[in-house]
């Protein structure tokens, strides 16, 4: 497992979050995704097309995008994330839970601590899961 350790990221996107009831992460970042693109496609917002999800403390979970122009009927959220660990994913989907789980592992080997918010940025949808790709970002104590 290749992960690099970077410095300084910064992202704005902008998108919903809610409580992940009964820690139902898949469930919920879903549902708030489906809400963002319907609102970035029905005011015809550009975006880069990807989907960034945000995992923080307390179950909450927090779905958007990178856009062009920005709307008042979308949420800001700036991340500002000093020190972090990134993987790129490539694969089923499916596999990004035991994914982050062996990222964890080896961070731990390295003598570093994971610590929320974790972030998923999902690239463009290939219909060949083999070719899927995620980023995994994982925040450093």
């Amino acid at each position: 497992m290749n992960i690099e350790i970077r410095k300084d990221l910064q992202l704005t996107i902008y998108g919903f979050g809610a409580t992940a009831l009964q820690k139902d992460y898949v469930d919920t970042v879903f549902k708030l995704s489906g809400k963002v693109w319907e609102v970035v496609k029905n005011l015809g917002l550009k975006s880069k097309g990807t989907n960034i999800w945000v995992y923080e403390p307390n179950n909450f979970v927090f779905a958007g995008v990178e856009l062009d122009n920005t709307s008042n009927r979308l949420v800001e959220k700036k991340i500002k994330i000093e020190k972090y660990a990134y993987y790129k994913h490539i694969g089923s989907y499916k596999l990004i839970g035991s994914t982050g789980q062996k990222m964890i592992n080896a961070l731990v080997n390295m003598e570093y601590e994971a610590i929320l918010p974790n972030i998923e940025i999902y690239g463009h949808w290939n219909s060949d899961e083999s070719k899927l790709e995620t980023e995994l970002i994982m925040c450093l104590k």
